[in-house]
């Protein structure tokens, strides 16, 4: 029980399969609602699939558990119909501060550029992200939820997957053409099916209290190397929503969780920090280990694996439930593709390619955090302490100073869906980058409104095209644009001007009226960019082709031959 939150409880619902209805195959069932299985099955449901989701528990996580949800999860979270919620109840930051021992030696901006919807990131506590979601979930009408419903078997097969689901009520057999796999680190899916995963374990314990109080700190990260209050040691604070504070404590490996979890001993090490006068009240405690590693392959037959199921991380730098959360973002599009039958079933190998690159990039940056947090030897001690004391003088020390470099999305660089630039451009906006965020507006004869760009982009493929005029479009490119929303797998062509106008052809009009577009995506008069569903970066070109995005769209969906 939290002094802070009343944990709801979801109903158990008798299923269909318990009615005759055995023998049907569901085109997705997604295992495990938390973060990233809730991103999944909401995806798939506002794409028009019907979609099961299965729970073992009724209620939301225990805990506060993740915690900080980065810019590209927000915007995806926009996408999902649960940002506003998120980012009304939590706390959004952009400044991380450094201490060694009692002194600041550096501070980092998550967002230094003006003219983006969302923060750099924010904090939540993780039942309030999934109460949210759940709530999103129910709304839809092709989304089934069913609560206290564990799978305890699986097979495959070549049509699909077969679970049995233990109920309240007794177990049935549910049938799946795909099967999504989210169901956290000890996933009883993956080790049903005897699917390795592979990685390091780390030698080291950490302290989570959650403290109630009220404090005039600001809405900042802080995190220490060896500060007074907890010698030797490193100590993390943020500020979570409902006046709650997220305070980490390493212990070292021969810590005891059972000992450091009682109060008695957590209150002292709080009262170190806070000092004696300040009150608080204990929330939540936990101790934990971590490790990085993930399975060789995301996809496994008609079985998808997402988030922690299919790969851990340490806590630094926040990539959890971010990570996870874009491995949806990846997949989802790609799933109903090939479900609609207009893609081949080759194109979830890049779900798995894409995000591989992506876990190993998280890894990477997590393993180098704990090495950097935890030294393993006398020299590499002094190396840290070194550069931490640098720091304070020095900028080139300061990019040696990790604490957790913070999730970040992954650019998709090496992805075969890209199509490789034939022109010359400038800045970070190449095919596989997920796109940055602009501030726009739209015209019609009647109204305006302004908004931002990635709340117009997405779940489709659109095709951005920078004009000087709207009203002065060519016939040809009209005509080209139509036929390109009418296709199979259809591109919705949007024109981009600095200017306002109401376009030939009834094509939509986003004008950059900051000229942030133009900046941030290079784009002169007829520059073109092809857009994934998941908001990235597919293709682009100094001049518009509609054959060249065709071909880009081929190559986008595994159709090219």
């Amino acid at each position: 029980m939290l002094r802070t939150y009343t944990y709801p409880r979801y109903p158990y619902a008798t299923p269909e399969e318990r009615f005759g209805a055995a023998g049907h195959r569901h085109p997705v069932v997604v295992v495990g609602a938390g973060p990233v299985g809730l991103a999944a099955a909401i995806d798939l449901a506002q794409s028009g699939l019907p979609v099961v989701l299965l729970d073992d528990d009724n209620t939301v996580s225990v805990g506060s558990r993740g915690l900080c949800y980065a810019k590209r999860t927000l915007e995806i979270l926009d996408r999902l119909g649960v940002g506003d919620a998120c980012v009304d109840k939590g706390v959004s930051w952009n400044v991380g501060r450094t201490f060694f021992r009692d002194e600041e030696v550096y501070n980092f901006n998550l967002r230094p550029q003006d003219d983006h919807k969302r923060p750099g990131m924010i904090n939540l506590q993780q039942y309030y992200l999934e109460e949210f979601a759940i709530k999103r979930a129910r709304e839809l009408p092709n989304l089934d939820l069913r609560f206290q419903s564990k799978v305890v078997a699986v097979n495959q097969d070549a049509q699909g997957a077969t679970l049995q689901v233990e109920t309240p009520e007794g177990s049935y057999s549910l049938e799946a053409e795909w099967l999504v796999v989210a169901d956290g680190a000890r996933s009883s899916i993956r080790r049903m099916l005897d699917l390795e995963i592979e990685g390091t374990i780390f030698m080291d314990r950490f302290l989570i209290a959650d403290v109630v109080m009220k404090a005039d700190f600001p809405t900042e990260r802080w995190f220490w190397f060896d500060p007074p209050f907890h010698r030797g040691q490193s100590v993390l604070l943020h500020r979570e929503a409902d006046n709650v504070y997220r305070i980490d404590f390493q212990l070292g490996w021969q810590a005891d969780p059972e000992e450091e979890k009682k109060p008695e001993n957590v209150i002292p090490r709080i009262k170190a920090m806070l000092g004696d006068d300040r009150e608080f009240e204990l929330e939540w405690v936990s101790v934990y280990t971590f490790q990085c590693r993930r399975m060789a392959r995301f996809n496994h037959g008609r079985l998808l694996f997402a988030g922690d199921a299919a790969h851990q991380m340490s806590p630094f730098g926040a990539r959890g439930a971010n990570s996870g959360i874009q491995d949806t973002d990846n997949l989802c599009w790609k799933l109903k593709l090939v479900i609609d039958g207009k893609a081949p079933s080759s194109l979830l190998d890049s779900f798995s390619d894409e995000r591989v690159i992506a876990a190993d990039e998280n890894i990477l940056n997590s393993t180098r955090s704990t090495d950097f947090i935890s030294p393993k030897s006398t020299m590499s001690l002094i190396f840290r302490n070194a550069a931490l004391t640098l720091a304070r003088e020095h900028a080139f020390a300061r990019t040696l100073v990790n604490s957790g470099r913070l999730s970040v999305p992954s650019v998709l660089t090496q992805s075969g869906l890209n199509t490789p630039d034939t022109s010359e451009f400038a800045g970070d906006m190449v095919p596989g980058a997920p796109m940055d965020d602009a501030p726009m507006r739209e015209t019609d004869t009647e109204t305006e409104a302004d908004f931002w760009l990635l709340e117009r982009v997405g779940n489709h493929f659109m095709a951005l095209l920078s004009v000087s005029d709207p009203s002065q479009l060519d016939t040809a490119t009209v005509r080209a644009s139509r036929a390109l929303a009418d296709a199979p797998i259809p591109i919705e062509v949007v024109l981009v001007s600095r200017h306002a106008g109401v376009a030939p052809g009834g094509l939509r009009v986003f004008v950059d009226c900051k000229n942030r577009f133009a900046e941030r995506f290079d784009a002169q008069p007829g520059t073109t960019y092809l857009i994934r569903p998941d908001q990235h970066v597919a293709a682009r070109w100094r001049a518009f082709d509609a054959s060249a995005l065709k071909s880009a769209l081929a190559r986008a969906t595994g159709n090219l031959h």
